[in-house]
């Protein structure tokens, strides 16, 4: 496995490049014919409230505010709640970006927000747009609302879509061969051959290595932290139930499957000396 030195997925990578975060733009705005790279702000928001196993991309173009997110394979509507508080970090930068103070009467200048979703899985019966109030308050006329696009693999050439297939050929190479450096190297060697994101892979296939090497070991990381924090809590449930002494070892044991019998007794020890 390789060093966790990569901060962002090829998701972020990719389009940290203008011309292709260009080609992005252009693919939801083919209308737009003065759009260009200089007119691309990158306002992508490091680490708000995730993790790097979470990407999420914004840009302004022409007097747009565009946030895309990315939902792997594991679908959930909890994304809206993710675009809601990623919307409202962006424009509260945007303010102090352009020096604008919201609490004076002058009216503020705002780009308008367009949210996206990337879903690189199948999309099944999933919807094409999502919405806040409809998700989370049964279609109620709430103060906020949040609606975003869902975008899902099409027929289409376009970079977004060859993006869908690489994720897509990264999840069965990583089936066949588990997390490991071949699966990586077998996903840039089947899209090549595939003409998927072909320009970028062959200019930076060392970089999408590490990158993608560097995402296990931080998958593994938080994996290992839930598993953690799974045990402290039921080392606490031991503790506490121990303490009361209602119950059995082997009844506690019951109650908590994830500790032994041994591990039950090593904490019963260690609560009848600080007893």
């Amino acid at each position: 496995m390789a060093k966790r030195t990569a901060k962002n997925s090829v998701f972020l990578d990719l389009f940290r490049n203008k011309s292709y975060l260009l080609e992005l733009y252009k693919t939801l705005h083919p209308e737009d014919s003065s759009a260009t790279e200089d007119s691309l702000t990158d306002v992508t928001i490091t680490n708000i409230l995730t993790d790097n196993l979470y990407n999420d991309l914004g840009f302004i173009v022409n007097n747009r505010l565009m946030i895309l997110v990315e939902a792997q394979t594991t679908w959930t509507v909890n994304i809206l709640v993710r675009i809601l508080l990623y919307l409202a970090h962006s424009y509260h930068e945007y303010f102090q970006r352009t020096r604008q103070d919201y609490y004076k009467s002058k009216k503020v200048k705002m780009p308008k927000p367009e949210l996206y979703v990337i879903y690189t899985g199948n999309k099944g019966k999933k919807p094409d747009r999502i919405a806040l109030s409809e998700e989370f308050f049964e279609c109620a006329d709430i103060d906020i609302e949040v609606k975003a696009r869902v975008i899902y693999e099409s027929d289409t050439d376009d970079i977004i879509n060859q993006y869908i297939i690489f994720c897509k050929v990264f999840n069965e190479q990583t089936k066949r061969y588990g997390m490991t450096r071949k699966a990586v190297t077998e996903t840039i060697r089947i899209c090549m051959d595939r003409n998927v994101l072909r320009r970028y892979l062959a200019q930076r296939e060392k970089e999408v290595v590490t990158i993608m090497m560097s995402l296990f070991d931080e998958e593994e990381i938080l994996k290992s932290y839930i598993r953690s924090e799974r045990q402290d809590e039921a080392r606490e449930t031991a503790e506490r139930l121990i303490k009361k002494g209602k119950m059995t070892l082997e009844d506690i044991a019951d109650c908590v499957p994830s500790l032994s019998l041994d591990e039950l007794r090593e904490i019963e020890a260690e609560v009848m000396q600080l007893a």
